[in-house]
């Protein structure tokens, strides 16, 4: 398939790469857009080439000076994972997102372009729902879960299934409490036990130092405190009506005391107290203990449908932890002193989003 190159102009419309002075206008475009998200903001850009060292290739369709349609892509590149093209990495959603279909048919001509000039095996599309004719397509991975939030806490309270809302009003009783971070701190000595013990790489600390920085008010930490001590914590971003809650964890003393529960409880009060009216729990795998913890709560999975346009004789990228040849590396992950885990982790983790 032939693509243009960017700059290539049709019937008044071309694609350029986002530029610094843009990204004001680009975000006002995603925020008035249907189907824009917080992952389409401008902000990752630097993120990803800054934090990650990846090659940022943002797009913009643009028709008399007018943004049209944008594509937040990023190029990575690892022995591991092979050679991709991916809008976005890290993110639950991405791809092209385009006021009408010339605008998405040029993004999506010049993606492939930049994917074969890279010399990449594929291009991925973060998309909810597949629509590109011949593009192989990946649904059964991942889900997202989301459901209205009221302005009143009781009924929130009450649209949680019975035996978890039982679990949330126990914590309610405790001597937990809650604070509002803007120091990535606390959340990564979290954040960093929680996903070791995982067998996951966990972030460098810049990430959500970057992501708080970038994102500004749009961006928060809620951390559960026990007799004082950080136990749980997690990133929420914001946007239009919306909080989702993106980076969590919790020590294995938040077991015990239940400020796991206490603390996505908190987030969702906070966040209404606040006019926000959706609660998006984030994307989960099939078959994981997040994926389970979610539906406890009574959201519903939403499958994702990510679509991959592949160089031929390629097969689709497979990053999925529950394949059994990770099974072994995961478990000895688990097993690394903290500090060490802490230490390795930045260095593996830019490959994995």
């Amino acid at each position: 398939m032939s693509a243009p190159e960017s700059g290539a102009s049709t019937t008044g419309l071309r694609v350029t790469p986002l530029t610094e002075g843009r990204a004001a206008q680009w975000d006002a475009f995603v925020m008035a857009a249907e189907g824009g998200t917080f992952f389409h903001r401008a902000g990752w850009q630097s993120i990803f080439r800054d934090v990650f060292r990846l090659e940022p290739h943002f797009l913009l369709a643009e028709r008399d000076g007018a943004i049209v349609g944008v594509l937040p892509l990023a190029h990575q590149k690892s022995l591991l994972f092979g050679n991709a093209m991916i809008a976005a990495p890290f993110c639950v959603e991405g791809g092209t997102l385009a006021a009408d279909s010339e605008a998405r048919a040029a993004l999506d001509a010049a993606a492939i372009a930049l994917m074969q000039s890279r010399g990449a095996s594929s291009l991925e599309f973060r998309s909810r729902n597949a629509t590109r004719e011949g593009w192989a397509v990946r649904k059964d991975l991942y889900a997202t879960f989301s459901r209205p939030l009221s302005e009143s806490d009781e009924e929130n309270l009450k649209a949680i299934p019975r035996k978890q809302r039982a679990v949330v009003r126990k914590t309610l009783q405790g001597g937990l409490t809650s604070e509002i971070d803007r120091d990535a701190g606390r959340l990564f000595r979290v954040y960093s036990e929680s996903v070791r013990n995982l067998g996951t790489p966990v972030f460098p600390r810049k990430y959500f130092e970057a992501l708080l920085k970038v994102f500004g008010e749009d961006c928060d930490i809620v951390t559960i405190l026990d007799a004082g001590a950080p136990v749980s914590s997690v990133m929420n971003f914001y946007f239009r009506d919306t909080v989702l809650p993106y980076y969590g964890g919790g020590t294995t003393a938040a077991r015990r005391s239940g400020a796991n529960d206490f603390l996505y409880w908190e987030t969702m009060r906070r966040a209404a107290l606040r006019g926000y009216r959706r609660f998006d729990f984030g994307r989960s795998k099939a078959g994981t203990g997040a994926f389970a913890f979610k539906k406890n709560w009574g959201f519903e999975p939403e499958w994702l449908e990510y679509e991959f346009y592949l160089k031929p004789g390629t097969a689709m990228p497979e990053k999925n932890p529950n394949n059994p040849k990770f099974a072994l590396l995961i478990d000895i992950w688990k097993k690394l002193p903290l500090p060490v885990a802490n230490f390795i982790g930045p260095f593996l983790v830019r490959s994995l989003g």
